[in-house]
């Protein structure tokens, strides 16, 4: 299962198809884009209304370990009881958890790699809130690095090494080469359609004396023809 329902509702039998690893400890979902992970000011469906699912013979239901934003798709990790969650919170808190996004967007970088330093803050505004790049706000850095480059667009592999609030989208549109779709700090046409930002990937070392647990989430079918024209091809 790897499209969105095009009525915008996520049936729990869909939530289940986009399970992508399970063991004791941890749960890895594909997180459609245009589902909220909680309850927000918008309203409406969200994913815990379809934890229970992912319950697989245990009394309770797994939780997040982390979040992404409602226009995200991609790579979620959930915890699957309260000692799971912990160990889970040490290690995203102490960032050993390593999260890669794949976006497509407008424009493209001077070099190949590099990181973005920008501290952001959240504002208040009469149509609600956004973020900014504030010198008094938190600290955010992203490393980048540029997968390819055609028609005035690029295809870029995107690492947090913070975890601020729409800090991929903001950094991006402050290097001046905002996330195609991007409504809200891009220049969003009907023809880009949706956020064109996908977390692709999530390494895990859970285990102390095992290797990372590494987990990739496909290409959603919304953003495939663009990611096509670089070549990309997961038919």
């Amino acid at each position: 299962m790897n499209e969105d329902r095009p009525d915008g509702t996520h049936a729990s039998q869909d939530i289940m198809r986009r399970l992508l690893y399970r063991d004791a400890l941890m749960l890895v979902i594909d997180k459609p884009a245009g589902l909220a992970v909680h309850r927000d000011s918008k309203g409406g469906e969200t994913l815990s209304d379809h934890l229970d699912v992912l319950r697989f013979g245990l009394p309770r239901r797994p939780e997040l370990a982390h979040r992404l934003d409602r226009e995200t798709s991609g790579c979620l990790v959930l915890g699957r009881h309260r000692k799971a969650l912990e160990r889970l919170g040490r290690l995203f808190a102490e960032g050993k958890v390593t999260k890669t996004y794949w976006a497509i967007v407008e424009g493209t970088p001077d070099g190949d790699a590099g990181e973005i330093a920008l501290p952001l803050s959240q504002v208040e505004h009469d149509q609600g809130w956004n973020m900014q790049v504030d010198p008094a706000g938190l600290p955010a850095l992203t490393r980048w690095r540029v997968l390819g480059r055609l028609d005035g667009k690029s295809w870029l592999a995107l690492e947090p090494l913070t975890g601020r609030t729409h800090q991929l989208r903001v950094h991006c549109a402050t290097m001046g080469w905002p996330i195609l779709g991007d409504g809200v700090y891009g220049r969003a046409t009907r023809s880009a359609g949706r956020l064109h930002l996908h977390a692709r990937a999530v390494s895990v070392p859970l285990y102390p004396k095992r290797a990372p647990i590494v987990v990739e989430a496909p290409i959603p079918l919304r953003m495939r023809r663009q990611f096509a024209q670089f070549g990309v091809d997961e038919d």
